[in-house]
């Protein structure tokens, strides 16, 4: 077992946990190496920690594992982590079976659970409202286990012995109005809240009085498959929250960033590119609040380097491997790589947005950047993109 144990200021007067536990093995068959895949620029298991930490009512989130990686990702990210045994790390060993063994593990060192949040890496968009409420239910005595679901009037059917189709939840000879039917509820699969005693005692997830948490429709995907994981990275920029980005520092890609990745050419050669004055007004209180930024260009022009003196910004042109490039740079300026912001566009910029803790996609970008990047913005290139993360970086008083 390594990784914080909760501050003195965060245990609970009666000493009694809430504590939420995501269990996630380094091996899957449906998607290769699943609990460390991106969405939205973020590992799995690293989406579900910050979103159980995120929720009031848990006072300690604990990773179980077998695989050093996702222990080293989960543990960066805030969890306590507890190595799983082999046998508990198997296909065919239950859920159950690890959050069973990580209560023996932290009562074993003094830990007292009352209340157990059951995390599910494989959603991408754990609402921690719903883990709050999942939790006031069971500490409010209501309900000994609740569920997240969210509410459907769907027609469900199935197939009867004879391939006929049949109706579930419904009669089908009658098809009442949304407004006149009785909702039903599907389980996301995302988050399950029980007290931690009525666990033990009945070893499964649902037991004495089930309640259900009713969380939004949007956050119910469930990533079992490739194609789920691409929908999710699709989707990222429309569910997600938007957020500051506690970036110390801030690289960009120049065209399709700072253009609209298109240019003009006149008859003796010569290029001109659209850029947007909104941009150079964040640009301006970007340096005013001291954030240091860096513009890297794959291609050699004298609209880039003159954009950048109009800036006020350093440029590196020609630069072929830009992560090279970029970390060569942030240990010249003594900045962390995971503090970075890197706005890109293209598949050039890959490599980039790959070592930096805030990689950034334009709105238009490349479907392979949109897919890698943390930030989808809402602005195109060349249309006040560079602005729109310059505002999500810089502090409300603008001054850091």
């Amino acid at each position: 077992m390594h990784g914080p144990v909760p501050a003195d200021d965060s245990v609970p007067a009666d000493g009694v946990l809430t504590v939420a536990i995501i269990p996630a093995r380094g091996r899957s068959k449906g998607v290769p190496r699943k609990n460390l895949r991106r969405v939205g620029g973020t590992a799995l298991v690293e989406r579900a920690v910050r979103a159980a930490a995120a929720a009031s009512a848990v006072d300690l989130v604990v990773v179980t594992t077998d695989d050093d990686e996702i222990a080293e990702v989960s543990s960066v990210a805030g969890a306590q982590v507890i190595r799983r045994p082999a046998a508990l790390a198997r296909d065919t060993a239950s859920s159950e079976s690890a959050v069973l063994h990580v209560l023996d593990e932290l009562e074993a060192g003094g830990v007292t659970v009352g209340t157990v949040v059951f995390v599910q890496a494989t959603s991408p968009f754990i609402p921690s409202a719903g883990i709050d409420d999942a939790v006031g239910q069971i500490r409010d005595d209501r309900f000994d286990s609740v569920f997240s679901a969210y509410e459907t009037y769907g027609f469900l059917w199935r197939r009867d012995s004879g391939d006929n189709a049949e109706a579930i939840n419904h009669d089908a000879a009658h098809r009442p109005r949304r407004q006149d039917r009785e909702p039903h509820y599907l389980e996301t699969g995302a988050f399950y809240a029980f007290a931690a005693e009525g666990f033990r005692a009945a070893q499964h997830r649902f037991f004495g009085r089930v309640g259900i948490a009713v969380v939004p429709e949007r956050t119910a995907i469930e990533i079992d498959d490739e194609q789920q994981l691409a929908v999710a990275s699709a989707v990222a920029s429309i569910v997600d929250e938007p957020a500051p980005i506690p970036a110390k520092a801030v690289v960009t890609d120049f065209d399709g960033v700072h253009t609209d990745d298109t240019a003009f050419v006149d008859s003796n050669g010569h290029e001109f590119v659209r850029v947007s004055r909104e941009d150079g007004m964040g640009v301006s209180r970007l340096r005013r609040a001291g954030i240091p930024m860096l513009i890297l260009s794959t291609e050699t022009n004298a609209v880039v380097g003159a954009r950048g003196r109009k800036l006020q910004v350093p440029v590196l042109q020609a630069i072929d491997d830009k992560a090279a490039a970029l970390a060569e740079w942030a240990a010249g300026e003594g900045i962390a790589l995971g503090d970075i912001a890197y706005l890109g566009n293209d598949v050039n910029d890959l490599g980039a947005m790959g070592i930096v803790g805030w990689p950034v996609a334009v709105a238009d970008a490349h479907p392979l950047v949109r897919a890698q990047a943390r930030v989808v913005l809402t602005r195109d290139g060349g249309d006040g993109a560079v602005r729109e993360l310059i505002e999500r970086v810089l502090p409300p008083d603008g001054v850091r």
